[in-house]
């Protein structure tokens, strides 16, 4: 079954209802036990990266996940935040992340770009898929809605699956084996995201 990792930050709710309009079983998870027969992980995530590293060590389930996930070689699939969490660490903040992928989360840097853009980025953007991975059977180009002033810049350049343009070219999706991420918001990007959920369901685990 799909957990959705509840540490008290995301839309948890819109989650399962993607899922249930799939027809794919989900639940939310608030402690440790409840992760051992997962065969999906979502993390999500929204607000800054220390109070994320802060709330998923809290919840007392980050050391039931890692093992999930390095160990067991479940897909997980990191949300906005909850994909910078992903990296190791922050320019955001001081805490050490996860260290799944290896990167750094950066500000959004506007201030040589010949027009103003506003921060945070919010709203839909194209994307240009570099790998298809979670992107299978989504048309070219497609649009994703975005909440953020970070983006996760990769040490390895392939581990970049898909990438935006707001002033210059930036990562907003991440791949290394069993483990993805997103900085958009699938579950707010109406059949977009709906499919890339569906996709990430569909990934098997060795």
């Amino acid at each position: 079954m799909i957990k959705i990792i509840d540490y008290g930050l995301g839309n948890i709710q819109a989650f399962l209802n993607a899922y249930n309009s799939l027809g794919i079983q989900a639940e939310s998870v608030k402690v440790p036990d409840n992760l051992k027969d997962a065969s999906h992980l979502i993390l999500p995530g929204v607000g800054s990266f220390d109070q994320a590293m802060s709330m998923l060590n809290a919840s007392g389930m980050r050391e039931e996940i890692s093992n999930l996930v390095l160990n067991k070689s479940i897909p997980i699939l990191g949300v906005c935040v909850g994909m910078q969490i992903l990296g190791n660490h922050s320019e955001e903040g001081v805490t050490k992340g996860l260290g799944f992928i290896e990167g750094a989360i950066k500000k959004i840097n506007l201030n040589n770009q010949k027009y103003r853009y506003p921060l945070p980025h919010m709203g839909w953007n194209d994307i240009f898929i570099k790998k298809n991975t979670i992107f299978n059977g989504l048309e070219v180009n497609p649009k994703f809605y975005f909440l953020h002033s970070y983006y996760f810049e990769c040490d390895n350049n392939l581990s970049e699956i898909a990438s935006f343009s707001y002033g210059s070219d930036m990562t907003c999706a991440i791949n290394k084996k069993n483990i993805y991420g997103v900085q958009f918001h699938p579950e707010k990007s109406h059949h977009f995201g709906v499919k890339l959920l569906k996709n990430f369901s569909e990934i098997k685990h060795a």
